[in-house]
């Protein structure tokens, strides 16, 4: 009895250790690879929570809105645009392809009289490739001139940062299509911060980031609004 007992044990065994094996597999794999098949519902919770900062207070009409990533959820945008009416919707982690998906609860809402726009860094993170940013930037627009055609859009371009240099190729190249698709069309201004962010050595100045080496310090903002906000005026 033992006997016959054990193959289906041994068999039992290889497949729990098969499991495990590719779960381990699972885990080890690329963030980016992961990353870069998620869907947009990611963001549901985040969205979610500016819906109900909407019903507790809704943010003035014909204000600046800024969107996208965590570049823009952690600027102070009181403090450094005194006196101008802002709407801060960043959400961190959030692609192109993200702010488009939500902008019938995150954009149009607002009747904004101009939106400054900065993602495309966490696209390139994940693995999508400099074309893919371009069409859906392109369709972010698409999306924007259906219902807001006179609003312009400023988009900021992916910044280079320590943490990600060994991506700033892709993020260069992501930069000329999203740059060439703005100027083709009226109302949308291109913001290019990179030759700015550069040191004489070419390379990042550490001196405008955080300690992650990816997320601007207070002098990175500073010099972010010393460059946007003579086109917000």
């Amino acid at each position: 009895m033992t006997r016959g007992k054990f193959p289906a044990v041994a068999i039992l065994f290889l497949a729990v250790l098969a499991c495990a094996c590719g779960a381990s597999r699972r885990v080890e794999a690329p963030a980016g690879t992961a990353a870069a098949a998620r869907g947009p519902e990611v963001w549901e919770n985040d969205i979610a929570e500016f819906i109900r900062l909407d019903a507790a207070a809704f943010p003035p009409e014909n204000a600046i809105l800024f969107l996208g990533s965590s570049s823009i959820r952690m600027w102070d945008l009181a403090g450094s645009f005194p006196g101008l009416k802002t709407i801060n919707r960043g959400f961190g982690g959030s692609y192109i392809s993200d702010v488009a998906h939500y902008a019938d609860r995150i954009i149009f809402p607002y009747s904004p009289r101009l939106i400054v726009f900065y993602a495309g860094d966490n696209d390139i993170a994940d693995n999508k490739p400099p074309a893919a940013l371009e069409a859906d930037f392109n369709e972010f627009l698409r999306k924007i001139r259906e219902r807001l055609p006179l609003a312009p859009v400023i988009y900021i371009s992916i910044k280079p940062s320590p943490a990600r240099w060994a991506l700033w190729p892709e993020m260069r190249e992501a930069n000329s299509r999203i740059e060439a698709s703005c100027a083709r069309r009226a109302g949308c201004r291109f913001l290019r911060v990179d030759a700015a962010m550069l040191g004489r050595d070419g390379l990042p100045d550490p001196a405008l980031f955080l300690e992650d080496g990816l997320h601007l310090n207070e002098k990175g903002y500073s010099l972010w609004t010393s460059l946007l906000e003579p086109l917000l005026k």
